[in-house]
């Protein structure tokens, strides 16, 4: 009976000492977390769900997949970067810089995406279901959408 108990701990004890954010590097995580800076980092899958990240230098970093609920990023530097597949539902995306960022396949259900520069950002496949977007070049088309005749 104690070896059994004995095996169930040594299995366990790895899972206690894991941390729920998971991020390509780690260590490039906690740099962003102490620094608000992480040029070209792999914070791919990462959790930063609410995170405060205003100002925050993300140039050229890896972000797919990374969970950005209800993240702040106002006056952040994303040129560059991909945040493909991420989630920024709920997140505050105001004074953004998303040039040349690869946003394919990014949720910002209920986002508010106000004054963001998303000049040659690559955007297939965005869910914009709710979101408020103000003097930002987004919108909602598609083959079937009108295109005014301004002649």
């Amino acid at each position: 009976m104690k070896l059994q108990l004995l095996a169930a701990i040594a299995l366990a004890t790895p899972l206690l000492f894991t941390s729920s954010v998971r991020a390509g590097n780690p260590q490039d995580l906690q740099k962003l977390l102490s620094t608000g800076e992480c040029i070209r980092c792999d914070l791919s899958k990462a959790n930063l769900s609410g995170a405060h990240l205003i100002g925050a230098d993300l140039r050229g970093s890896k972000l797919q997949g990374a969970n950005l609920v209800g993240a702040n990023l106002e006056g952040a530097d994303l040129t560059g970067a991909n945040l493909a597949g991420a989630n920024l539902t709920s997140a505050y995306v105001t004074n953004v810089n998303l040039k040349q960022a690869n946003l394919n396949g990014v949720n910002f259900t209920g986002a508010t995406i106000n004054d963001s520069n998303v000049y040659q950002a690559s955007m297939n496949d965005l869910n914009l279901t709710d979101a408020k977007i103000f003097n930002t070049g987004i919108g909602i088309g598609g083959e079937d959408a009108e295109i005014p005749d301004w002649k």
